[in-house]
């Protein structure tokens, strides 16, 4: 499997993903900050424009991250990181849902209308006066999944690491890096993302 990838959260969380399930991946790195991802010969494998996007062995094309990571968790062998029952599997989604809508996406566009806006006001809708609401509400979310957490869980969803678990990662990761740090008061929070860091996977 091909993974198309750059800088960013979201191929990071793909990268880490494939390590904890075991799968290995062939990198093709695309210039997301010279605007490549938005070009002609990228927009053929994915027209939205986004990155990542994975080329599967049959040759076939997916793209947006919990799609792909789902890909990946079913040709893992005999490891999954989405569950092993049906309930399992709804709270993963659930919990991946919540993390998605209310931290993931206001931090994201909380930078893209703000210290991002000179690299993403030509490529897509900015508002920038929505900027400083967004991280707000990231920021809010997290103090609320901190709470959440109080019933002692080692990982989002409950007792084992999970699609939810990575992708909140990646993006924490990401927020330090752009002046989104999450406030280390939150003990539940910090335990939680210094058990992540310390994971091999990590640095995928």
């Amino acid at each position: 499997m091909k993974l198309y990838n750059s800088v960013g959260p979201n191929p990071h969380v793909v990268r880490m993903y494939a390590a904890e399930c075991g799968v290995a991946l062939e990198l093709e790195e695309v210039d997301l900050m010279g605007g490549a991802n938005r070009q002609e010969d990228y927009l053929k494998l994915n027209p939205s424009g986004q990155l990542p996007c994975l080329e599967t062995e049959a040759g076939n094309l997916i793209a947006e991250v919990t799609a792909i990571c789902e890909y990946i968790d079913e040709k893992a062998d005999g490891v999954t990181l989405i569950g092993t029952t049906d309930e399992a599997r709804a709270n993963t989604r659930m919990w991946t849902r919540r993390i998605d809508l209310g931290i993931c996406e206001p931090l994201a566009n909380g930078f893209r209308y703000s210290e991002g806006l000179p690299i993403f006001k030509d490529r897509m809708t900015t508002i920038p006066a929505a900027a400083e609401g967004l991280k707000q509400i990231a920021r809010e979310k997290m103090s609320w999944l901190n709470d959440q957490m109080d019933d002692g869980r080692p990982f989002i969803g409950g007792t084992v690491v999970s699609l939810a678990d990575v992708v909140l990662y990646c993006f924490l990761n990401f927020g330090k890096a752009i002046g989104q740090p999450y406030d280390v008061e939150l003990s539940n929070l910090n335990a939680w993302f210094e058990s992540m860091n310390a994971r091999e996977t990590a640095t995928a």
